[in-house]
Formats: structure tokens, sequence, C-alpha cells
């Protein structure tokens, strides 16, 4: 056995899993081990943030930690060793590779590349091109060296404002262009996006100073082109002339470095990234129809307060939320063929005989929309004890990627930041999405008469391709008629 298979049975690797449902990436936000550290079988060794939640991710063997391949901070592919483990500690520092004969090769000589695509992790690299690239020529020493080098000394002099030094004794050589001074010698070095923010100042590298690595023109060194630029040039003294009108200072419009100085450039991952890319999902798959119902919810109130003093409600969480989550459970029962999802590869309509209700919240790493497991099975007690474990755990960034994933419907309740109402884009693979707006004291009409009632509006996103109206506007109705009296639940529930 040779020392490199020994080392590799002796220290072992754990990677990124995939903690979800066929993510491919996850953040390193803390490390609870260092190196030298022991740990053991099933300890929690990091934390990490996936697309969906926070996890925390136990490491299933034993030994003394030996290397942590990443920092907090990076984002590491599923499948990438992120922490490598000393299984045998006690037999000493880990033996040296034994190191390869020198074989005489000419050093001008690359060694070969492996012909065809290699295996990578996932697939086959790029094939490898045909196309060589013909070696350049050297050029040789011009005879007009001296020649070239006053006329490089003179674009630097006229480039400084300074006047170009005498030119040496002419030497025969074949004519010359005189290089413009607006044309560098050689392209400036510099990173794309470099390039495009001195095109948007409308500055020109070969006038910028470079202070980056190797003669690399930096964001840095722009902003400092732009700043001389815009600075106030000393001027010699001459004699006093007229002034012109200064103009006004509304006139003058921000030099863009400033725009620049005052904006901050905030990473997307994480929950965000995956937010996103969800809604832009949904959007441009799913046919979007939002209907709005404006509702007396009065009665339902007084039952919000009287449902606070019952025995059976007791250290239970009892809200508004609670009764519209009930409503609409009784609207889908009533209205069963609302609880579907589409199924684009076999062409089918999938109507689902349980509901997983999402609650969309709003958290410190973004939304998310985890989900009640079988809501229309469950009393109200029963139900308000999973919407507050919900949300309790929602907002301490404990929720596992299994409590977002089946959902069949959601609700927003965008009320709770006062607005009225709202067009919420569906979560992918769901058929509805209910928004409950703030609950406001208004003058409506009550038994004939014009008195203040509390009052919100209902809005009902829904896929079409599975929600024709009618089926849409009967759902919207059966939860405002609940909530207008919410004896309804008992003879409709």
């Amino acid at each position: 056995m040779t020392a490199s298979t020994a080392n590799d049975q002796r220290f072992r690797e754990f990677k990124m899993p995939d903690v979800g449902e066929g993510l491919t990436e996850a953040e390193i936000l803390k490390w609870y081990v260092a190196v030298g550290d022991t740990v053991s079988d099933g300890q929690v060794v990091c934390e990490v943030e996936t697309a969906k939640a926070a996890v925390e991710l136990p490491i299933p063997f034993d030994g003394v930690v030996h290397e942590l391949r990443f920092g907090e901070g990076v984002t590491v592919d599923v499948g990438t060793a992120i922490i490598s483990v000393d299984t045998r500690p006690g037999e000493g520092p880990a033996a040296a590779a034994a190191p390869a004969e020198p074989v005489a090769a000419p050093a001008a000589e690359p060694e070969p590349e492996p012909q065809g695509r290699q295996a990578v992790l996932v697939g086959y690299g790029a094939a490898p091109s045909s196309t060589k690239r013909r070696a350049r020529k050297a050029q040789p020493a011009a005879a007009g060296a001296p020649v070239q080098q006053h006329m490089a000394a003179a674009i630097q002099a006229e480039m400084n404002g300074h006047a170009a030094p005498a030119a040496p004794a002419p030497v025969p050589a074949a004519p010359v262009a005189p290089a413009s001074p607006a044309e560098p010698v050689g392209r400036p070095l510099a990173k794309p996006p470099v390039r495009k923010l001195a095109k948007d100042l409308g500055v020109d590298l070969a006038t910028v100073v470079p202070t980056g690595t190797d003669g690399i023109v930096t964001r840095e060194d722009v902003h400092a082109a732009v700043a001389a630029r815009t600075a106030p040039a000393p001027v010699a003294e001459e004699p006093a002339a007229p002034a012109a009108p200064a103009p006004s200072a509304a006139a003058v419009p921000a030099a863009p470095a400033d725009l620049a100085a005052r904006e901050t450039r905030i990473p997307v991952k994480g929950v965000r990234k995956a937010t996103a890319q969800a809604m832009v999902a949904s959007a441009f798959t799913a046919p979007h129809v939002t209907e709005f119902v404006t509702v007396d919810v009065t009665r339902t109130m007084k039952l919000v307060q009287q449902l606070k003093t019952d025995p059976d409600m007791a250290g239970l969480r009892v809200n508004p939320l609670l009764l519209v989550a009930k409503a609409l459970l009784v609207a889908i029962k009533r209205n069963p063929d609302v609880n579907a999802s589409w199924d684009e590869a076999n062409q089918e309509i999938v109507r689902k005989d349980y509901v997983n209700l999402g609650i969309a919240a709003a958290t410190p790493r973004g939304l998310i929309v985890p989900n009640i497991k079988d809501a229309g099975a469950k009393t109200l007690p029963q139900l308000s004890a999973a919407l507050g474990e919900l949300i309790s755990t929602a907002r301490e960034g404990r929720t596992s990627p299994a409590d977002m994933s089946g959902g069949t419907v959601t609700i927003t309740n965008v009320g709770v930041f006062g607005v009225d109402t709202g067009t919420p884009i569906l979560n992918p693979g769901e058929s509805a999405i209910l928004a409950f707006g703030a609950v406001k004291l208004q003058p409506w009409v009550h038994k004939g008469k014009v008195k203040p009632r509390q009052v919100t509006t209902l809005a009902l996103s829904f896929d079409h391709r599975l929600v024709d109206g009618e089926l849409g506007s009967k759902v919207l109705a059966d939860v405002a008629a609940v909530l207008e009296h919410p004896k309804r639940l008992i003879t409709w529930g």
C-alpha cells in the first residue's frame, strides 16, 4: 500500500449534501468547529443556507478536523468536499507522498493534455478545440530604435502637457507614421465590468494610471480619474477678465462617480435568490388571474375576541388569520377542483385530496412559504397550534426544507403591513393564493343603514390552466361568505 493510498483511507471528506429537493448549492453560514477539534458521528459541524432554509449539517464519522475547505459566506456546489477529518489521529503526522523520480524532458515541451472529453462531476467537459494558435513571431530590434523611443517620449510628454524633447539625429530607416496621442501604444488591461464602468463615466482607460496587479486598471482607478477630471485645475495668475455669469446650482448635474458612491450592491443568494427564480418562473409559466372582493368581517372580528376567552383555545394564538385559513379550507372542501396542480410532462391535472396550506412568512433571510400538512383534517385548536408553530419556526430561521415542499394553496397576510390588498403571485406548483388585506373601520350599509363596520378586501390569484373564472369566483365568494357570517363554519364545515 502506497503512502498516498494510506492517507486517502485515513483522511475522510465530508461533501456538501443535497439537503432539499434537487438543490444545487448552499452557502456556509457558520462553522461550529475549527481545525484540530475532535468531532463525533452525528455532531453538527456547520450551518448552511440553501435556496429554501438554513440547515445544520451533522458529520457522519468520528475523528479530528484536519481542514476546512471553505470559509463562512462562501457558496459551495452540492457534492463538493467542505471539510476533511483525520479518522486516525493517534498515528501521528500523515506520511507525505513519495516524490516522483525526475524525468529528463525538454523544458520547452509541455506535458500533452489527455485526448477526448474528460468526465467531470456532472456529464463531460467541453470537447477539445481543433483550432491552434500560431506562435507569435519575435520582433527583431529595429534599426530606428532611437526614433521610436523619441516618439514614445513625445507622446507621453504631450499627454502630460509638456513640450516634446528634441529629436535625435535622423537615422536612415523606413518612414514610420506618427502615433496619435489619443491612441495608446497597447490596450490597457482591465476586466469587463471595469471597462463598462469607464465607458459609462466617459473615461478613456489609456489615460488612467493602473494600480492593480500586473498593471490592471481597477474600479478605484477609474473613480480616481473621474475625481481628478472634475477637480478644479490650478490656473496661473493672469490679468483679470470679465467673469461669465456662473450657472445656478440646480443646473449642474451630479457627477456619475458621486451617484455610484451612494449605491449599495447586495449579492442575491440563498432564500432571496430562490424566491426571485421561483417568482419569475411562476409569473411566466402559469397564466395568472386575480379576483377581488370587499367584505364586512365585523362578526368574524367579534368571534376572534370570543375565542380568545374560550377554554378550548387556552394557550393558543387566536387571530383573524386563523379564521381566514379556516374559511379557505371550508371553501376548498366545497370546491375540491381548485386544489390541484398542473403536470406539464404528462399533460394532466392532478387533483389533491389533501390540503397542504402554505403561509407566506417574512423572515430576515427573505420570504419563505412553509405549509401545514393536511390542514383540512385539523380542528380549529389543532390548526391554531400548527399555525403558531409554523410562524415561530420561520422567524427563528429553523424551517426545514420538508416544511416548505408539497404545498397546494397559500395565504399571504398583507394586511399586517396596513395594505388593503394585492395581486399575489402563485407559489410554483400550486393552484391558488389568497391575499388577506388590512381590516379597517369603514362606513358600510348594514340592515338598511350606514354604519361603521370592520371591512377587509380579499384577492384570489389562481392558475387559469387549472381554475376557470367560475370556479375561482365560487372559491373567493365562499371565503367571503364565511368571514361575513362565521356561523357557516358550522353549517358548511
